[in-house]
């Protein structure tokens, strides 16, 4: 759906997911907000090595699908990263949780 449809209607606020195909410049702007964050030395070579298999991925298939699905997790991660943090940092117990990419899987298979 192109930008200024109604998928833009759910795509707002701070947690806002790009609901259509990312811009071309999308992966520099996560990599350049992956470095301002505190947790760079952590993410970026993550990201740049998960970028590089989505790449290949994508050359072998012929599909930007992977690219998309790739881009719209990071902005997931950047998006969630303060929440998560306040989370964890508050000694709240989680070992009741349930694994996210386990419940995206479940129902993308649907």
């Amino acid at each position: 759906m192109p930008p200024g449809g109604p998928a833009d209607e759910r795509a707002t606020g701070p947690c806002a997911l790009t609901p259509y195909s990312p811009a071309p410049e999308a992966p520099a702007e996560l990599l350049h907000q992956l470095r301002a964050d505190r947790r760079a030395a952590q993410w970026v070579p993550a990201f740049e090595q998960q970028w590089a298999a989505a790449l290949e991925d994508s050359r072998r298939t012929f599909s930007l699908g992977g690219l998309y699905a790739f881009l719209q997790d990071w902005q997931g991660r950047i998006a969630h990263a303060p929440a998560v943090s306040a989370f964890a940092a508050s000694g709240y117990d989680d070992s009741d949780a349930v694994d996210m990419a386990e419940l995206r899987g479940r129902r993308q298979r649907r």
